[in-house]
């Protein structure tokens, strides 16, 4: 049981964000069974948001997990994008599609979406705030609270001018936990200064903390005790203001791996978080693009250019020296997408990127290597 909220099971959750593809569609059989398997090893949190997997999300939600059990089976977290209203009386309308895509007449969390200091000022400006806590007091969802990408004195802003905020959720991983970018660890200690629990997205950091270099995996495996993505996930669950620790579970090997690594939830120890940090030092040293391929950046891109997986061709080279990722980038990522030196630095893409990557000048680099 959830000691922040009873009615959650444990400490880990289903983000529905990188869910199982085939042919361009969200595999709802493998989906199915996917979730079948995490409810029956004993947990019930899942998130969504209106436009994961390309609005994919919510629908396969409803196929797989909201017609095939019971409400009380499950808590489902939804979320208020930016991008699909212009005014306060655009809110109202989203949030009843919302629950129509998700096959349910209330949400049990509701945040509001990717708060940054611009994001904020958009959404006071359409009283987005004071809507959706109406829509609280209605009935229509049961607990309010906003997901974060930006500094820890904006997040302070946040929660002063919103008290009625009751969670947060927010990156955290040990690779960010001092990175003076993303400032995961001050964000969270804003968090415990205001009594909101964190959620958090990203502990393996789009997967990067999963698929390490040799030399950082080596240190995790001379301890014998689990995957590098049980390290980062067991992690960020080890912090005491925690709630809940989502992972975006793309295949019944991730569901299995993440199961077994938090069905019986043991905090890391003195020599495992040794072994993290040791792993973080070597991590950094690669000087790797800190993509976490959110996919963002690509929505609104004039020369559709594919950018997390022309970063992580980059990535790939630069860790592995490997010949295949010049074949990946020019046959399989530039093929039907832009290359990286079709940019046109319309800057698009940077104000879209939660991890505030300088995404104009990495794309030169990415050229730079692929395109001699």
């Amino acid at each position: 049981m959830n000691r922040f909220y009873p009615e959650i099971k444990k400490n880990f959750g289903f983000g529905c964000m990188r869910l199982p593809l085939k042919d361009g569609v969200v595999d709802t059989e493998l989906f199915s069974q996917m979730v079948d398997a995490f409810l029956d090893a004993g947990f019930n949190y899942f998130d969504t948001a209106h436009r994961y997997m390309d609005m994919q999300s919510e629908p396969a939600l409803k196929t797989c997990l909201t017609s095939r059990y019971p409400r009380d089976r499950y808590i489902l977290t939804n979320k208020l994008t930016n991008i699909f209203f212009k005014k306060q009386e655009d809110i109202r309308p989203v949030f009843e599609s919302q629950l129509a895509a998700c096959g349910v007449d209330y949400f049990d969390f509701y945040l509001m979406h990717a708060q940054n200091a611009a994001n904020f000022a958009f959404y006071k400006s359409c009283r987005a705030y004071e809507t959706v806590l109406e829509l609280k007091a209605e009935g229509k969802f049961r607990h309010f609270g906003i997901s974060f990408h930006d500094t820890a004195d904006v997040l302070e802003q946040i929660l002063t001018e919103y008290p009625q905020i009751e969670v947060v959720q927010m990156q955290l991983n040990y690779a960010d936990w001092e990175d003076p970018a993303v400032q995961s660890r001050k964000c969270y200690e804003v968090c415990e200064k205001y009594g909101k629990p964190v959620i958090v997205m990203e502990p393996v950091k789009g997967g990067n903390l999963a698929q390490l270099p040799d030399d950082a995996r080596a240190v995790l495996d001379a301890l014998q005790g689990g995957s590098p993505a049980s390290y980062a996930i067991r992690f960020a669950a080890s912090q005491p203001n925690v709630m809940m620790v989502l992972s975006g579970m793309g295949d019944m090997d991730m569901v299995r791996d993440n199961i077994a690594a938090m069905k019986d939830f043991k905090p890391l120890d003195e020599t495992e978080l040794a072994a993290v940090t040791q792993v973080r030092d070597i991590f950094r040293s690669k000087h790797l693009i800190e993509c976490t391929a959110c996919r963002y950046c690509t929505a609104d891109c004039p020369k559709h250019i594919s950018i997390p997986d022309l970063f992580a061709c980059l990535n790939a080279k630069r860790v592995f020296h490997s010949w295949n990722t010049d074949y990946y980038y020019n046959n399989v990522y530039t093929t039907a997408n832009g290359k990286a030196s079709d940019c046109i630095k319309c800057g698009r893409c940077e104000k879209a990127c939660p991890q505030h990557l300088p995404i104009r000048e990495l794309l030169q680099d990415v050229a730079a290597e692929f395109e001699k």
